[in-house]
């Protein structure tokens, strides 16, 4: 039923003057589900968590969040979300925003559990405006947990982290789902939802063209990984779609090459004579599913 539904998109269209950021879009998603909204820029995904978020209204279709209408305060109080671009106040201190958003909620985080868990325990007296990039994106993601929601929306959560802070926001946004929370993400990253995503829907042009298990989404793809160490330069070898060779200059003999047939190229090195050795064959990347799924259309 769709009243048990976390997130329900319904046919859904939304335009913008002559452009149809969103067509015919139907999306349902369980609560507890973690699913990773893949796309290039100006595909439909944040404008789809807009109609999610009750930012916007669609043109055309229903759009449900926990069962109600997301444009009513009372089903976005169970609803955290980060958007892309998150205007912070300057002049407040980190406790003050923090205590502030609290205020809405029934239940909140307390502000000191919820500045530890996010690594800000230190800024909590500054001024927002004096903060780095990558702790104003750690407090917008804070800001979007602070209310104990049974929802949460993230729209490009870690763009401008290092590795360290993206890691430690994956580590919060795991431990969200693992208490039952329902995500729903956006990410350029295409590893950081092969990292976190148990469901990838891919949209391009504003349509929906894949929706599924992360690992079936994975065997979408025709491409296999096929990677070994030679001395010769494979690249050009009948079957290779593209070849990789690691950045170092210490193993330029170690060779990723993409191909449609992971078999008949191995067949075809052996029969040649080719030196090869450290054979392995993998499975596409997300990177890679992506990019064929998109490019085919």
């Amino acid at each position: 039923m769709t009243s048990d539904l976390a997130v329900h998109v319904d046919r859904v269209t939304r335009r913008f003057g002559d452009v149809v950021a969103l067509d015919d879009v139907s999306l349902a998603v369980r609560p507890g589900e973690l699913v990773g909204l893949l796309g290039p820029n100006g595909a439909g995904k944040s404008t789809l968590l807009s109609l999610v978020s009750g930012l916007r209204r669609p043109d055309a279709g229903t759009v449900r969040l926990l069962g109600g209408d997301p444009r009513d305060a009372r089903s976005r109080t169970r609803l955290g979300i980060t958007p892309q671009e998150t205007g912070l106040p300057a002049t407040l201190r980190v406790h003050e925003v923090v205590d502030f958003v609290a205020g809405h909620f029934p239940d909140p985080v307390r502000t000191g559990d919820l500045l530890e868990q996010f690594g800000l325990t230190e800024q909590a007296r500054r001024q927002t405006g004096a903060l780095s990039g990558g702790q104003k994106r750690r407090l917008a993601v804070a800001l979007a947990l602070v209310g104990r929601p049974r929802v949460l929306l993230l729209d490009e959560p870690t763009t401008g982290l290092d590795v360290g802070a993206r890691q430690a926001l994956w580590d919060a946004i795991r431990a969200y789902h693992a208490d039952g929370g329902t995500v729903l993400l956006t990410s350029h990253y295409l590893e950081e939802v092969q990292a976190l995503a148990q469901r990838v829907v891919v949209i391009d042009r504003g349509v929906v063209r894949a929706d599924d298990a992360l690992d079936t989404v994975l065997r979408r793809v025709s491409l296999r990984r096929v990677v070994l160490t030679a001395p010769d330069d494979l690249s050009a070898w009948t079957g290779v779609v593209r070849a990789e060779r690691p950045v170092s200059h210490l193993d330029q003999a170690r060779q990723t090459l993409l191909t449609p047939d992971a078999d008949a190229l191995v067949r075809d090195l052996v029969l040649a004579g080719i030196d090869f050795r450290d054979l392995e064959i993998r499975g596409a990347s997300l990177d890679e599913a992506f990019s064929e799924m998109v490019a085919a259309r």
